[in-house]
């Protein structure tokens, strides 16, 4: 990764803190915007640098997995001001009236976004979100102990007995169905029932070849070489395949029969008590230097038209990272699905989890601590009662 010219950036910022990008009266500066977003997702002198020029504080934090940060909001957990979910969690979010609708006045550098990302399947209208990153799904592995050869099975590759355990899957239930998906030839988004229990049985059979799933972890675990071949986001690359900092052995190839194109989107909680602040924190995000900043130091694909053409050639013409039309004619977004689909998801992916024997010892355990947290509960109350 370029650090030289982030340096340069970041001082140059510095010093345009004293102009103020919206007037005192447009903005709250004594607030603290509460932040949601995935783990290694930002440039790690971005937020000071929206406090230095604006006065508002940023309190960051992260999530593994879609779900997971659904379940905190959705739960009344933590309210948050900015979030960060993906297309089909948008829509979800959408839908159920979780999301403010956007004042674009306050974030004119939308206009700075790639077009062909605006007014998507998820956000028809594009009133509720903002795209942040975007890119496609591929296998990653290791070209000291892969054969070349192997990489025409494509999907099927995640199946190999030849590879037997040293294999990775997708530790959430979209990613993992949706490549199974697209093995079986069914599309991302089927509401066939049936063609989602072929995906799963698909997926149980995978398992006696599997090393683990993983989300996160993927980044240590294959370049430490604990495994050879993992299915993973495109812009992961710049970490895993980095020649100081990851292993230069591992690859990464897009099947040629058609994968995932995905974007992350800002938006805006419909609870949170900072809108006006939220907007600008969005549009700051979306300044050219800013997304500079965050397409280098991410890596994954920035849809800030600027910003992309002042990247690095290696990175902004690197076909990983922007495959040519060829590629993105054969992809498919994750789209909202009816509730009886998700749930009949949720469901399978669950079942395939629990045939785990460690997933089968961790929900014994649970089981056993809820009836002694029951027992321990109905003991108290008799005691009080006497």
């Amino acid at each position: 990764m370029k650090r030289v010219l982030s340096i340069t950036l970041v001082f140059l910022v510095l010093l345009c803190a004293l102009i103020p990008s919206v007037s005192a009266e447009e903005i709250d500066t004594n607030v603290t915007l509460n932040v949601y977003n995935w783990g290694e997702y930002i440039d790690p002198t971005v937020n000071d640098l929206f406090t230095a020029e604006t006065g508002i504080k940023v309190n960051y934090k992260n999530f593994t997995d879609n779900e997971s940060m659904y379940a905190v909001l959705d739960s009344g957990a933590a309210i948050y001001d900015v979030i960060v979910p993906s297309d089909y969690m948008v829509g979800k979010m959408i839908n159920e009236g979780k999301l403010a609708k956007l004042d674009f006045a306050n974030i004119p550098n939308l206009s700075k976004i790639n077009p062909s990302l605006l007014n998507p399947s998820y956000d028809p209208q594009n009133e509720y979100s903002v795209p942040y990153t975007w890119g496609t799904v591929g296998i990653f592995y290791n070209t000291k102990y892969v054969d070349e050869a192997d990489l025409k099975l494509g999907w099927d590759l995640l199946w190999s007995e030849k590879y037997s355990g040293r294999i990775f899957m997708f530790d959430n239930p979209r990613d993992a169905f949706g490549i199974a998906l697209l093995k079986c030839g069914f599309s991302l988004n089927t509401q066939s029932l049936a063609e989602w229990d072929t995906a799963y049985e698909v997926l149980r059979e995978q398992k006696p070849v599997l090393h683990q799933y993983v989300m996160d972890q993927v980044y240590d675990k294959m370049i430490n070489e604990e495994a050879w071949i993992a299915p993973y986001y495109a812009g992961d690359g710049i970490i895993m395949m980095d020649e100081e900092e990851g292993n230069p052995a591992i690859d990464f190839f897009v099947p040629q029969t058609g994968t995932n194109l995905f974007v992350d989107a800002l938006c805006v909680p419909a609870n949170s008590p900072h809108k006006r602040e939220a907007e600008e924190y969005i549009n700051f995000l979306c300044r050219t230097d800013i997304a500079l900043l965050n397409a280098e130091y991410i890596g994954y694909s920035t849809p800030q038209e600027e910003a992309r053409a002042e990247l690095d050639p290696e990175i902004g013409q690197n076909e990983n990272f922007y495959p040519p039309e060829d590629v993105l004619a054969k992809t498919e977004m994750f789209e909202t699905l009816p509730n009886e689909i998700t749930t009949h998801m949720d469901t399978l992916w669950m079942r395939l989890k629990l045939a785990d024997p460690a997933w089968s010892v961790f929900t014994i355990l649970v089981g056993v601590a809820a009836v002694v947290c029951f027992v321990l509960y109905i003991v108290r109350r008799v005691r009080r009662k006497r």
